[in-house]
């Protein structure tokens, strides 16, 4: 039981502390911080493999399974918005910035 609790209570510091980190992130370095945050959800990804490799159970096999699936969601998806917010520093118009001749 005070297993659980101290768990939670790790689980609670760490989000209190993630969130009050990152409001207070400059928006010109929320790109670099999604492209290390892109390299933190690999590992997540390979952890939660690695857990459903030594599952034995049904039910630690579909909780690993929900693992791997919404890890590797949460990496592709990073990546997709990081490519999303790197389209918007790109000029809109033609011949400018972009290195074609004007």
């Amino acid at each position: 039981m005070l297993d659980g609790f101290l768990a939670l209570y790790i689980f609670m510091l760490a989000a209190f502390t993630g969130y009050e980190i990152i409001s207070r992130v400059p928006v010109i370095l929320h790109t670099p911080l999604m492209s290390g945050s892109n390299f933190i959800h690999g590992i997540v990804l390979v952890g939660a493999m690695i857990a459903l490799g030594h599952a034995r159970t049904p039910f630690e096999m579909g909780i690993g399974f929900i693992g791997v699936l919404l890890g590797a969601g949460n990496a592709a998806g990073g990546y997709v918005v990081t490519e999303r917010m790197l389209e918007m520093f790109k000029s809109s118009k033609p011949g400018k910035g972009n290195g074609e001749a004007k």
